[in-house]
């Protein structure tokens, strides 16, 4: 029998090459679809790193097999799995070592970093200021109002597709929207996205044409075609993936979820606010800065400093996070477990309130049990992070959303999350109800301090009309306290404009400079006015210091006078 010559399946350098090339082909793939950021402080890069070890092992392991058909050396079961553990062992040893030293750092970075340790850190994250309701919340106009929640804004404009027909067919509403200030105005926006993978192929060329506009006010819904079209976003699923784009560009980053957002001029932005760590390894996550990301060129840079027009840094979930910190471990870790002195804590929702050209993040303030009385609440500038705490006591927002749906709960309207609102010096909360459709129907306003008290009302001005008189009516307001609301003069000018398909009269009274906006389909009496008329007209508050040249007029009276003995009707 002729002797063959012994031999391992590969040798030891080709086994390792292999395991090498392999490891890196799968550590590809993972960092392509996951995407984790290079960063000691982002836990997906101990998971990665620990993978690469695993595989690498794996392989080797895999290749190091003893025996083969030329291999004529004798050797019992257990000696041949003793050797193929022992070149396993010698080949990886560096890698286990990585692999146990990957798994050390992690537990020792999550230990430190956990609250019980770094309590008095975890507080210092939010700086809270205590303001002055009255003071510092100015009542605003109703053109600054918004009427809807996410989910009717996102219906609004998943319909305004529907009623395009060259785009309809290719794209659709991505409902990726994000509420800004847009030109001193409220909006959600939001780009549309590729109907499908087929679609994505055939027009990724020339990237999504438009962007879709929801006014939270007026309830108008628009589409804003682009002269070119945005090629990075999240319905791209290659390298244009917004994610993606960035994870390339900034590989030590750690992002926090990309918002899309438009400037003054209404050019599409991602902003991608940058994550950091403040407290031990893990803990105390905080936002320094942002990516911008041109949504049509890809073009990015990294502000430390955003310019004003960014609305969204900090994102709602982030600053109540924090608050919870700051509100549970007044007096230590231990406290905010067993006697729980002093503590506080966000309620479970929030919404948005549009002031000075920012978005501010508002919620309630409740007490530990989280029972059905809120302590106050926070107001937090979503871009630099500033933070107020009001004292309010009175309902939570859900005991006030219940208390308006009572009053019409015959009409199956669902109370959307409440605004809070500045009326007449007294918080209050500012509730739309709408339809199963998710249609915005009616509004109600209750009173913080005594959520017994709702008003409703099919318009934004007669709602306020109605709750103003109910707060005199039940003595907590004085009648002097009162906005001025009513004009009466003589018809000195009238001009008419049609807006969004519907007819409005401008109407400037005697002695007046400014105009008041009537709706024809509201108050169709305005269509026989002629100047020199008499007239009472119920109107909207004009915002103090605004310089308000036209007010929204809701109610209109006309003094008519009897027709002379004769004379014709």
């Amino acid at each position: 029998m002729k002797k063959g010559k012994t031999r391992k399946p590969m040798g030891r350098t080709g086994g390792m090459l292999l395991s090498l090339l392999i490891t890196a082909a799968i550590g590809f793939a993972y960092f392509y679809v996951s995407l984790p950021a290079i960063n000691l402080q982002s836990g997906d890069f101990y998971r990665f790193l620990g993978l690469l070890c695993v595989v690498y092992t794996i392989c080797v392991f895999l290749l190091s097999a003893p025996g083969g058909k030329t291999d004529t050396v004798v050797r019992t079961p257990r000696e041949k799995i003793k050797e193929w553990f022992g070149y396993t062992k010698k080949s990886c040893l560096p890698v286990m070592i990585l692999f146990v030293a990957v798994i050390a750092v992690a537990l020792v970075g999550q230990i430190v970093s956990l609250p019980i340790f770094r309590a008095a850190d975890y507080r210092q994250l939010l700086t809270v200021q205590t303001g002055n309701f009255a003071a510092d919340i100015a009542e605003i106009s109703f053109n600054e109002i918004p009427t809807l929640d996410k989910d009717s804004a996102n219906y609004l404009g998943d319909r305004q597709m529907g009623t395009l027909s060259d785009m309809v067919s290719q794209f659709e509403y991505s409902n990726d929207s994000a509420q800004i200030n847009y030109q001193g105005r409220p909006v959600r926006v939001a780009p549309v996205a590729y109907a499908d993978l087929i679609k994505w192929f055939t027009n990724r060329g020339t990237g999504l044409p438009a962007y879709v506009m929801v006014d939270m006010v007026t309830q108008e819904a628009t589409v804003t075609r682009l002269s070119e079209g945005i090629k990075y976003s999240f319905s791209e699923p290659l390298n244009r993936n917004i994610v993606r784009h960035l994870r390339f560009r900034y590989p030590t980053m750690i992002f926090a979820t990309p918002e899309f957002e438009i400037d003054e001029s209404g050019h599409p932005w991602w902003v991608a606010p940058r994550v950091v760590k403040r407290v031990g390894l893990f803990g105390g996550a905080d936002i320094q800065g942002a990516v911008l990301v041109d949504a049509v060129t890809g073009e990015s840079q990294y502000h430390e400093q955003v310019p004003n027009w960014v609305d969204t840094l900090y994102v709602p979930e982030l600053i109540m996070q924090q608050y919870d910190y700051y509100g549970t471990l007044v007096h230590g870790f231990l406290n905010s477990i067993l006697g729980q002195r002093d503590v506080t804590q966000t309620t479970r929702g929030y919404n948005y309130i549009a002031m000075n050209d920012d978005v501010y993040m508002y919620t309630g303030v409740t007490s530990a049990n989280a029972d059905q009385s809120n302590l106050g609440f926070l107001l937090t500038n979503q871009r630099t992070k500033e933070t107020h705490f009001y004292t309010a006591p009175g309902a939570t927002e859900y005991a006030a959303m219940a208390s308006a749906q009572g009053v019409v709960q015959d009409l199956g309207y669902t109370a959307t999350f409440p605004i809070l609102l500045n009326i007449a010096g007294e918080p209050t909360y500012f509730i739309p109800l709408k339809d199963a459709t998710n249609l915005v129907k009616t509004y109600a306003m209750v009173n913080v301090a005594q959520y017994q008290l709702v008003a409703t009302g099919d318009s934004v001005p007669t709602c306020e009309q109605k709750y103003i008189q109910m707060l005199a009516d039940k003595g907590v307001t004085q009648v002097e306290e009162l906005p001025q609301t009513q004009a009466r003069g003589k018809v000195a000018e009238i001009r008419t404009a049609v807006i969004n398909g519907n007819s409005y009269y401008f109407i400037r009274l005697e002695d007046e400079g400014v105009f008041y906006s009537i709706s024809a389909a509201q108050n169709r009496e305005v269509v026989t006015l002629n100047e020199g008329d008499t007239v009472t007209i119920d109107h909207a508050v004009a915002a103090e210091g605004g310089g308000t040249s036209i007010l929204d007029g809701y109610a209109l009276s006309v003094e008519r006078r009897a027709p002379a003995a004769g004379g014709s009707h």
